[in-house]
């Protein structure tokens, strides 16, 4: 039954389940104190003493029971509001007692309430040899007897049974040492059997630490391993089509056609892809674009420089109208050159369908721009050399393998995101991709300017709205939607719209209104209008949050901006500023704001650098909410936190780099053990990808 809850309450099914449930804090009970010792800083304390008094005190709710306790040095009160029948038959004037409890204070004496007491009679008091633990537990296993404690004792009948042998070293003899974090001096890993009995039962203090960072840094490191086998793995053996030659149409193009000089970020990345897709190895790459950096211009080189070596590329975005600002946009930049560029998505008609179908198939398509439509079966290419995806986190890992399948030699793929992940995360979450980052803007571009503004500002937000209008600029207004929330969300955007139409009345002004309510036709045409400057105003849920590009539009009001996460906000800002016109931001919020949503304000007006944004975000919300990053228990580590443990992870990541340099398949004999675990943990290696 007790097995059973705890399987269910803490998913604990195995000893080594029961080993890896760390405490969350230990109770020192190695030192007896002098309550002279108790200030202000102290939290928990263990004394000896004689109790001099004892009485009761207050009536009925307030009734307690109060006791002196006295030692050499000074006295102490111990209250009891429960229980209190019992406590009077144990604590009798002249007992000597073993107390421990947290102490507080009142009205400036200090106190223990509900303390634990223990008789002494003239005996000295038994001290542990180790910090005693206490877990996480929950009110279930509390009732049945499970509590924090308790769990200790479990834990500590199976660690007494453990051998070195049932625990053996996983971690090969050149990766025992490591520099301390502080001081940089090589210190010597505590050996796995040491650092399990030590983070459960540690014998002081210093040596928790040790043993905790020695578990965290072996979780970060397999971490790593598996990531890094399945990488070295995919560069020594994968096959991938090679464009061998920088051609004509690409050299055309960058001489004639490029519309501004490719920023250092954008020259870096290409010769990333460059190297890539030369090596005769299938290039998977992920590249990091902050809001506007120019990513589709390094695509649409990579896309020549495939067509230049006789391949086929294609462009796949997670929605229509995405998709169709790209092909208008490449199409457009393409007009000089002879090239057949199409477009494909769900609401292609099927004349125009069976057209891109039979070109593509034949080999006369050289690039084809589509959503998921371009994932189906019917669509076959005759050489696909280059696939791209835009905005990653909208596409799973199964459909970018389903373009792989569209070619006999998998295609090249270049994923592209703009949410900007922090280095943390990239590393363990998309640890098995190579990543490029793009971090300038391209010349001709002005920072846009960050604004927050409280609710009773309205008046003049409108105004200075009505300037940038008069002077032929468009606008967004953005409202939350949030799906706990869903229908006051609702009614507010309802309220909001009204609102901004009595502002700004037809026919002097005209609105397109986007949520995610109304049919896909519906949004696409108010879409539509936006963007083709038909309308100067755009009142949207956050469904316009990617890639949007109306270079027209430079101002971005967001109504309740304390209900947006940082990296939703960059994203959101992302959309003005896309012209050579100056372009602002403003933060509309209620007075009423927590630590946390301020704190958030305070960084987008100070910063336009997503990389920095979401680092910040990472911190503030921790890894399992950050958007788009692969949550399929990658992060789900036991005890590493890839915020807060930063430096073991870089230290893990370095030392997986230089053991796979020396040995990619693992088969040295030092490297055997570790080797062997990793086969060991079930489910959690995709052994058929390494070995």
């Amino acid at each position: 039954m007790r097995a059973e809850l705890l399987q269910k309450e803490l998913g604990i099914f195995t000893f080594q389940d029961l080993l890896d449930h760390f405490p969350y804090r230990h109770v020192d009970r190695t030192k007896i104190n002098l309550i002279r010792e108790i200030d202000a800083t102290t939290e928990y304390i263990q004394v000896t003493g004689r109790v001099t008094s004892v009485g009761l005190l207050g009536d009925k709710r307030s009734r307690r029971l109060v006791a002196e306790l006295r030692d050499a040095s000074g006295t102490l009160e111990l209250v009891w509001f429960q229980g209190i029948h019992g406590v009077q038959k144990l604590v009798q004037v002249g007992g000597e007692f073993l107390v421990y409890g947290r102490v507080s204070f009142f009205q400036g004496s200090p106190q223990l309430t509900h303390p634990e007491i223990e008789v002494l009679q003239g005996q000295v008091a038994a001290r542990p040899e180790f910090l005693e633990p206490v877990y996480p537990t929950t009110e279930k296993l509390k009732v049945r007897g499970l509590g924090g404690r308790q769990l200790g004792k479990l834990t500590q009948v199976l660690i007494n049974m453990l051998k070195e042998k049932d625990l053996p070293e996983n971690l090969p003899g050149s990766l025992r040492t490591y520099p301390d974090p502080a001081s940089g001096e090589a210190m010597t890993w505590l050996s796995r059997y040491e650092a399990y009995r030590q983070a459960h039962f540690p014998t002081q203090p210093g040596i928790f630490r040790q043993a905790i960072d020695r578990l965290k840094f072996e979780e970060l490191f397999m971490a790593q391993l598996r990531l890094g086998l399945i990488k070295s793995k995919r560069h020594r053996s994968s096959q991938g089509v090679v464009f061998a030659q920088v051609g004509e149409l690409f050299n055309q193009f960058y001489t004639h056609y490029l519309p501004f000089e490719l920023t250092g970020a954008q020259k870096r990345v290409l010769k990333e892809i460059r190297r890539d897709t030369g090596s005769g190895r299938q290039m998977n790459r992920l590249l990091q674009g902050d809001v506007g950096s120019g990513k589709t211009m390094v695509a649409l080189l990579a896309m020549l420089l495939a067509i230049d070596n006789g391949f086929q590329a294609c462009l796949m975005a997670p929605t229509e109208i995405l998709a169709r600002q790209h092909y208008e946009g490449i199409s457009q930049l393409l007009k000089e050159l002879s090239l057949e560029v199409r477009l494909l998505t769900g609401s292609s008609k099927s004349k125009s369908r069976k057209e891109v179908l039979g070109l593509a198939a034949g080999g006369k398509l050289q690039i084809l721009i589509g959503t998921h439509a371009v994932l189906e079966e019917s669509v076959q290419f005759q050489r696909l050399g280059l696939a791209i995806v835009d905005e990653q986190h909208r596409f799973g890992v199964a459909q970018r393998a389903r373009l792989w399948n569209k070619a006999v030699i998998p295609p090249h793929v270049l994923v592209m995101t703009a949410t900007p992940i922090p280095r943390t995360l990239a590393m363990t979450a998309y640890g098995d991709l190579d990543y490029s980052v793009m971090d300038e803007l391209p010349p001709g571009r002005q920072p846009i300017s960050t604004v927050h503004r409280y609710e009773d500002r309205r008046p003049q937000v409108m105004d200075f709205i009505r300037h940038e209008i008069g002077k032929g600029r468009q606008v967004y207004v953005i409202f939350p939607l949030i799906a706990e929330s869903e229908t006051l969300d609702y009614e507010n955007l309802e309220k909001g719209y009204e609102n901004i139409k009595a502002w700004f009345p037809e026919p002097r002004y005209w609105i397109s209104r986007v949520d995610g309510r109304q049919k896909q036709e519906e949004r696409d045409t108010n879409m539509r209008r936006f963007v083709s400057g038909d309308t100067q105003i755009m009142v949207a849920t956050t469904v316009i949050e990617v890639g949007v590009n109306v270079p027209n539009a430079t101002v971005m009001v967001v109504e309740s901006a304390e209900k947006f996460g940082l990296s939703q906000l960059h994203q959101l800002r992302g959309r003005v500023g896309r012209g050579v016109e100056k372009s602002f931001c403003i933060l509309l919020t209620s007075p009423r704001l927590g630590k946390e949503a301020r704190e958030r304000m305070s960084i987008l007006t100070e910063t336009n650098n997503g990389f920095k944004i979401a680092e910040k975000d990472l911190e503030i919300r921790g890894p399992g909410d950050i958007e788009g990053t692969r949550q399929s228990g990658i992060l789900n580590f036991k005890l590493a936190n890839i915020v807060q443990d930063r430096y073991w992870l870089e230290l893990a990541r370095d030392r997986v780099v230089e053991l796979l340099d020396k040995d990619p398949e693992l088969v040295m004999e030092e490297n055997k053990a570790l080797k062997a675990f990793l086969q060991s943990q079930h489910g959690k290696t995709a052994w058929s990808k390494i070995s």
